[in-house]
């Protein structure tokens, strides 16, 4: 789902809902070093949320995207993700980055498109019962910014921590 075209098509119910991409977008465009980056969020289907910027915000000397705003895109793509799992199981948490590890295998020369998603073996029932019973957990996420042509400019790893509110 895109969140520029919420009006059409219609939700189906297997989708998540369109009013928490929308409040998730206000809190990126909350923080000012996030709103000057002009990302979108290009889709969402309950596993994986990309997001998308154009390269004109994010280029750097040499025509391609800057590494920091990969970096910054990647991370705020696995803290949406997280949030929106928060948020659907009905709680109340802040989200936090613990620590990540980035890899830079290309150039990107095009608009920066990312997209992530649960760590291999990570599992977001187990994630949100021990939010739940503990009041924080923790969980792996991986994130990707593709390359037009196919494959991977930039690897994403970390563990992300949610700790309910009281």
């Amino acid at each position: 789902m895109s969140l520029d075209t919420l009006a059409s098509p219609p939700l189906a119910p297997s989708q998540p809902d369109a009013a928490a991409l929308v409040r998730l977008k206000a809190h990126y465009d909350s923080m000012p070093p996030v709103a000057v980056m002009d990302l979108s969020i290009a889709g969402y289907d309950g596993q994986r949320l990309r997001l998308h910027a154009p390269l004109a915000r994010h280029v750097n000397d040499k025509g391609c995207a800057f590494g920091g705003s990969l970096a910054s895109m990647m991370t705020l793509a696995a803290w949406g993700l997280v949030s929106l799992h928060v948020e659907a199981a009905g709680l109340d948490a802040d989200v936090f980055v613990a620590d990540s590890q980035i890899g830079y295998l290309a150039p990107l020369f095009a608009d920066l498109d990312v997209e992530a998603e649960a760590a291999p073996g990570a599992d977001w029932s187990t994630f949100i019962a021990t939010l739940r019973s503990r009041g924080r957990a923790r969980i792996g996420v991986v994130a990707h910014a593709r390359l037009p042509e196919g494959g991977s400019a930039t690897e994403f790893t970390a563990r992300y921590v949610a700790i309910l509110r009281r």
